[in-house]
């Protein structure tokens, strides 16, 4: 049986934007969501399909590809549909928390697997020379990651946990209102589905701790303010057995004393005495990679503006340097001699 255009599936044009396309699966997810539809097996696949479609237009890079090509590009970028229900609460959990407010989701809004940690940033000072040629530097920063001695528990012992009396071990409360049943966070677990009697002398109960870590980053030539550099599984560690999230190491370039920084060129400003203006001169000027000489023409004027070739910053993902462009200042004698 051949797969019916999303387009067509989302009821939105080919040219809808990412809040039309939103809101368009966020009102079948509510029309056909099994959780209201019990047993309808036709409302089990249009939500399947509805959620299928969704998550190929969603995503620019799918989209694009199924604009060009439709399924079969898709197919061939290794794309496959979900297999379970579990498989898109999971993947779209942020949709149905905003759209039932845990209305629906049942033992699904709750997450007892394996979790990715979140990712962290650091903020990392450089210079003008460092970033022209580029370095490595140690960082040393602070992460939670789970806390060894009770595995993330918080207890002080396998027996020191209980079940939730109140929700049953769910982290769920149901309520039913009309044909329609909802639930909501357990207030009396916060959803963990279990009470601790005796906590974790290590981490005080919270099942993390502060790890210090301490790694080595190589900084390509031509970074830039702003620049992301990432450390993968080097955030916060993950819960359950899951992956730690990564770091993004955010470089902030401090000002120079002498140089400016416009993209890949570099500006500064040379002074010449006023006979070096009228006859020439090689003059010494200082560059992001020491000392070089700059050919000062005859006849140069203030504001006029020197080239080095060369003596700028690595284009980032191109070959080759940006320029120092000397801004001429000329020396005017403040006495003049017969």
């Amino acid at each position: 049986m051949s797969k019916r255009d999303y387009y067509e599936v989302l009821g939105v044009s080919r040219d809808a934007s990412d809040a039309e396309i939103k809101k368009a699966y966020r009102t079948l997810a509510m029309k056909h969501h099994p959780d209201r539809n019990s047993g309808d097996a036709e409302a089990e696949e249009l939500f399947k399909e509805a959620s299928e479609a969704y998550q190929v237009l969603s995503e620019p890079e799918k989209r694009s590809t199924y604009d060009r090509f439709g399924h079969d590009g898709l197919r061939g970028m290794g794309h496959q549909g979900f297999s379970n229900f579990d498989d898109i609460f999971s993947s779209f959990g942020d949709i149905f928390g905003d759209l039932f407010g845990g209305a629906f989701a049942g033992s699904r809004a709750r997450r007892d697997g394996p979790r990715q940690g979140r990712d962290l940033a650091y903020e990392l000072e450089m210079t003008f020379e460092e970033a022209a040629v580029g370095v490595e530097r140690e960082i040393e920063f602070e992460r939670p990651t789970e806390c060894v001695y009770c595995g993330g528990s918080g207890a002080k012992s396998p027996d020191a946990i209980r079940e939730c009396p109140s929700c049953g071990g769910s982290g769920q409360m149901s309520y039913r209102q009309g044909f329609m049943t909802f639930s909501t966070t357990c207030s009396d677990c916060g959803g963990a589905g279990r009470r601790i009697t005796e906590h974790c002398a290590e981490c005080d109960g919270a099942g993390r701790r502060l790890e210090q870590r301490k790694v080595k980053v190589k900084i390509p030539p031509g970074v830039d303010e702003g620049a992301r550099l990432r450390l993968r599984e080097e955030g916060e560690g993950g819960a359950k057995g899951g992956p730690a999230g990564d770091l993004f190491v955010v470089v902030s370039m401090l000002a120079h004393e002498e140089f400016e920084r416009n993209g890949a060129d570099v500006a500064s400003q040379v002074s010449v005495s006023f006979s070096q203006a009228a006859l020439g001169d090689m003059v010494k000027v200082r560059t992001l990679y020491g000392e070089s000489e700059l050919e000062i023409p005859q006849g140069v004027q203030s504001s006029d503006v020197l080239r080095l070739k060369g003596e700028g910053f690595q284009r980032l993902g191109r070959r080759g340097r940006g320029d120092h462009m000397f801004l001429v200042h000329v020396q005017t004698p403040t006495k003049l001699t017969p």
